[in-house]
């Protein structure tokens, strides 16, 4: 049984480096995407990063460390347009792609060799061909598993390549920080400390049974296993999604429950509209609330039945936002997510009840928008909004 040949690629400050190629003038200049002192940093260059900028920092912050970088509002729709894209190319050679994000994803590139040669020459071929057409680097990871690949893109950017084989991974692996194992956060790597464990090497020599006591069954056999480098999961293509969501931070702290109740509602349509479109519906409907000093809750209901219509979901919303009794607390962020999703939705009958529904009605819109534009059908809450600004 031959090797399997495992490719990460990973596109190099993606949103940044999509700017940069829309607008050359941006060269050689340190790029930050992320606006508004309320929103946070999606992607900076690797100028930017020697300011000390990265992803999730405040924007606030990323401007007092660099106040001369060039600060762009975030384009999701060109984001999303360049990913297809590269992922289209990824597709080109192999049908084995797994993407993790828009812009970084594994390839099984194991059946291709034949015709395509080694896992370097793929890798390289690649790498080409995104630059080429798409005018931005990557840099990949070649491996055997998913695991040590994604190790490998990590510590080759940017714009580079770093193969791992098989008789080389331990020698790779066993030095680096037990943060660098997947899946260890913030508090495992505290418990691991505790233990005196610092490296993968010496998680790796600790008896299984000490990690399952200090962090749980399945944590400690997972933990265990990928410290020798040891990870059986396939490149899965095509993975349904598994929840769909949609937030927003307010320019100001809000307290006003109707303007919140607004804005749930704006997040609901865009969040069905995306269900729809992926013809899916949705069992869990959950909120995210964080207050003005940054305390975050979540509040979730499962429905008996899944759903998917804008009306029936803003009513589940409502109702547990109501439930929360904030009596004028001052919001930062509201959200909304769309969780246990399912293929289809069993629809139950009741005696009396109207021919024509909330799921057509939603269908209705869904194809009214098709034709005539985003925003052209909209409730009429919204509408009014939109009128007093």
């Amino acid at each position: 049984m031959s090797t399997a040949t495992i490719l990460h690629v990973d596109m190099d400050a993606f949103y940044a480096s999509v700017a940069e190629r829309d607008d050359p003038s941006l060269k050689g200049k340190a790029v930050v995407v992320g606006a508004g002192v309320r929103g946070v940093v999606l992607s900076a260059n690797y100028l930017a990063r020697t300011f000390g900028i990265h992803a999730a920092m405040p924007v606030g912050r990323a401007q007092r460390l660099a106040p001369n970088a060039i600060f762009i509002t975030p384009d999701h729709g060109r984001y999303s347009e360049v990913s297809e894209h590269i992922m289209e190319i990824f597709h080109s050679y192999t049908p084995y792609v797994e993407p993790l994000s828009l812009d970084e994803a594994f390839l099984d590139v194991t059946g291709s060799r034949r015709l395509l040669g080694t896992g370097r020459q793929i890798a390289t071929a690649i790498r080409a061909k995104v630059e080429a057409q798409e005018g931005i680097t990557c840099s990949v990871g070649i491996a055997p598993s998913k695991f040590i690949a994604k190790l490998a893109s990590g510590r080759c950017k940017p714009n580079g390549m770093l193969e791992i084989p098989a008789d080389r991974i331990l020698n790779f692996l066993h030095p680096l920080p037990v943060s660098a194992i997947w899946g260890v956060g913030p508090k495992t790597t505290e418990a691991l400390e505790r233990l005196g464990l610092r490296t993968v090497s010496e998680v790796a020599n600790t008896p299984r049974a000490t990690l399952i006591r200090a962090l749980g069954e399945a944590s400690g056999s997972s933990l265990y296993e990928l410290a020798w480098g040891r990870d059986y999961r396939d490149v899965i293509s095509d993975e349904p999604d598994k929840s769909i969501s949609a937030a927003e931070t307010f320019a100001r702290d809000i307290d006003d429950q109707e303007t919140i109740l607004q804005e749930y509602l704006r997040l609901c349509e865009k969040a069905t509209h995306r269900l729809r479109e992926r013809k899916l519906f949705a069992k869990t409907i959950s909120i995210k609330v964080r207050y003005a000093d940054f305390t975050t809750i979540n509040r979730s209901k499962t429905m008996p039945l899944a759903i998917d219509s804008t009306h029936e979901i803003y009513e589940v919303v409502k109702k547990l936002f109501l439930g929360l009794h904030l009596d004028r607390a001052r919001l930062r962020l509201v959200g909304v997510g769309l969780e246990n999703l399912e293929s289809q939705a069993p629809e139950q009958l009741i005696l009396g009840s109207r021919e024509r529904g909330w799921r057509e009605a939603a269908g209705a819109i869904d194809r009214a928008q098709a034709r005539f534009g985003a925003g052209s059908v909209r409730p009429a809450r919204l509408l009014r909004e939109k009128k007093k600004k």
